[in-house]
């Protein structure tokens, strides 16, 4: 049995990391999660060489229509457009100064990059990836979301004065009042119809943040001996509010009325992004320690750990294309390797 075992890892060095990985997701199960699926939660199906990219890579868009991913490069200071369905780099913005955030915007046909090193926020046409306006934020620009409602973009940025602030993609200004956050505002999701923003914001004392968006008022919500809550999502159907933390790793649930913790589970070590997946009631908790750990949401009170899969050092950043039941890792490049974005699906 370990003689089988070596040559299937030889065989899969050989053959690059998309074997590699596939013959990790045969590997043992972790004590923490269910006994042994027979099909892996996540089935590595897809791997996509991004070509001359160095460092780590960051947060990632989509445009369903065309079915394109954008992605930040923060260590190669670019922006790379990735065809999901060729599978391949169509395009690269370059001289970008350490890119996080990025969002398209499909209403405007518009892509927002925020670079951290230039406190700059990009706007650039979304078919030929021109730069059309750039604006100055100041320290920090980060995280990105879409609000729907008013059709605005919401930016993270900042340190110890942070905030959240408002961008309209149409007249391609910042508009409205900043919502002061009292330090650095890592990932952050907006309600669609509760008028509220919750923020994480570890240099706060490691706290969740409720944000009235009328008022500006903030109530902070305790994470009892965690730090370090860097990602997070929101199921506002269900009033859950998911965060995970690093010191130590733990996916904590909230009660998005009462912030009341009703559940916190070992999870992925150096997690920078997670996702609800609202079809299956599934998260998944992406984790630079080499692993994506996934969650059953059983009901808004109850969570179990289906299962660890393993994926490699470093990829601690994802999107989950919703349209294309997706969820997309980026790997960054190591051992001779580009960096890649490995594609896995869902399975039930």
């Amino acid at each position: 049995m370990r003689k089988s075992m070596w040559m299937v890892m030889a065989t899969a060095i050989g053959c690059g990391a998309f074997t590699f990985a596939r013959a990790q997701q045969g590997a043992s199960t972790p004590k923490s999660a269910s006994p042994a699926r027979e099909i892996s939660s996540l089935q590595l199906q897809q791997q996509i060489p991004v070509p001359n990219v160095i460092g780590r890579l960051d947060h990632m868009s989509s445009d369903p229509k065309r079915r394109i991913l954008f992605v930040s490069a923060l260590g190669n200071n670019s922006a790379e457009v990735v065809d999901t369905f060729a599978g391949r780099v169509v395009h690269e913005i370059t001289g970008l100064a350490e890119p996080q955030g990025i969002l398209y915007v499909p209403d405007f046909n518009k892509l927002v990059i925020a670079n951290a090193e230039s406190g700059k926020v990009n706007i650039y046409d979304g078919t030929t990836y021109q730069l059309r306006k750039s604006l100055d934020f100041g320290p920090d620009p980060d995280n990105l979301r879409w609000d729907a409602t008013t059709k605005l973009v919401v930016l993270g940025y900042g340190e110890e004065d942070g905030g959240i602030a408002f961008i309209d993609p149409q007249k391609e200004q910042q508009v409205g009042q900043v919502l002061k956050t009292g330090g650095h505002p890592e990932s952050f999701q907006v309600e669609a119809s509760g008028g509220h923003i919750f923020v994480n914001c570890p240099d706060a004392d490691n706290v969740v943040e409720s944000i009235d968006r009328k008022s500006g008022a903030v109530t902070k919500w305790p994470l009892h001996g965690l730090r370090g809550n860097f990602p997070m999502q929101l199921d506002e159907k269900d009033h859950r509010l998911f965060t995970v933390t690093r010191k130590p790793p733990m996916l904590v649930v909230l009660d998005t009325q009462s912030g009341k913790e009703v559940a916190r589970l070992r999870t992925s070590g150096d997690s920078d992004d997670l996702f609800f997946d609202a079809s299956r009631k599934r998260i998944y908790v992406a984790g630079g320690q080499a692993s994506i750990t996934v969650y059953q949401m059983n009901d808004p009170d109850h969570y179990s750990v289906i299962e660890r899969v393993p994926t490699t050092i470093g990829a601690r950043t994802a999107f989950f294309f919703t349209s294309r039941d997706q969820l997309y890792l980026g790997v960054p490049a190591k051992e001779g390797q580009p960096s890649q974005i490995w594609a896995y699906g869902p399975q039930e």
